[in-house]
């Protein structure tokens, strides 16, 4: 219920709601971020599957804009493992995500090539998976019933989409490139915009108990401005990550995880927006939960530091 705002905050909801129930109708399609992408990397790079001995998943679930009706949801599923003593790497994704009348379900497999290079590995990644976007038009409130725009529900869009990435690693350092949806292919595919990802982040060791792990993303969209990404992650007794990041224009985020066991980890993320949004939002919140597992989880002598 909205009858305690004032006209100004019910104006911006009114606002946002219809951007969100027009939103499904664009002709521009983008992918899909997070906050805790340090821990999800598949999410954003295919070359990251197989980048342990043992077999990762995940699960993660975001609220965005909370206190928004319609605002996006984002749920994602994330499997991957390493095959043929790590030299290849495959990985499944599947990626649900809801905004206002419009909901978008991704499924896609990943395959890495991965080789040493020097004291580490470099894996090429490539990715192609099915996307089906659809609108529930009928759920949506309009001033004219007779809109012909809104006469027919479910409208829906298919399409195959493929990406590629190239991951590099050490025990404590990485670096990764990669676009995540190159293209998108079918009959009534929608447009996509090539989001072109540079990730990198190093773990260092600041006293004993500590480790300190700075990264950083940049993500450049033609004809946008480039959006940067800062974190600081530290790492206490090899059990408990505590961290922060700015996301240029957008957000402060904190964030936490927790290593439960040497397989099971929880982790947390709370969104500060920084836009005009903040003075109707109470931020975004995600929550994840990972589970490790296989053969070779017994090899597992340190934490996940990426």
């Amino acid at each position: 219920m909205t009858s305690h705002l004032d006209p100004m905050k019910r104006t911006v909801r009114l606002l946002l709601v219809a951007l969100l129930a027009g939103i499904g109708s664009l002709s521009a399609q983008q992918d899909v971020m997070i906050s805790q992408y340090l821990f999800n990397g598949l999410l954003i790079n295919p070359g990251y599957a197989g980048s342990h001995p043992y077999t990762s998943s995940s699960l993660l679930h975001r609220s965005q804009w909370n206190q928004f009706d319609g605002a996006p949801t984002t749920s994602v599923m994330a499997i991957d493992g390493a095959l043929r003593n790590n030299s290849m790497g495959v990985g499944l994704l599947m990626l649900h995500d809801q905004i206002g009348l419009t909901t978008q379900t991704d499924v896609s497999m990943n395959f890495a090539y991965r080789m040493r290079l020097g004291a580490g590995r470099l894996a090429l990644g490539l990715r192609g998976g099915l996307s089906n976007t659809r609108a529930d038009l009928f759920s949506a409130q309009t001033t004219d019933p007779g809109d012909p725009n809104y006469s027919e529900n479910q409208q829906i869009r298919q399409s195959a989409k493929f990406g590629f990435g190239a991951y590099y690693h050490m025990q404590r350092l990485y670096i990764g490139v990669s676009i995540p949806t190159l293209t998108a292919l079918g009959p009534n595919a929608q447009t996509t915009i090539p989001h072109m990802l540079t990730t990198a982040g190093v773990v260092m060791k600041v006293s004993s108990g500590v480790m300190l792990k700075p990264s950083v993303l940049v993500k450049m969209v033609e004809s946008a401005p480039a959006q940067l990404d800062l974190n600081l992650h530290a790492l206490f007794q090899e059990k408990i990550w505590l961290g922060a990041g700015w996301r240029t224009g957008d957000a402060v985020v904190g964030m936490f995880e927790i290593q439960v066991t040497p397989e099971l980890r929880i982790g947390y993320a709370r969104d500060f927006t920084l836009s005009a949004i903040r003075d109707y939002s109470a931020g975004s919140n995600e929550i994840l939960i990972g589970f490790d597992f296989g053969q070779g989880i017994s090899a597992k002598r340190s934490p996940r530091y990426f």
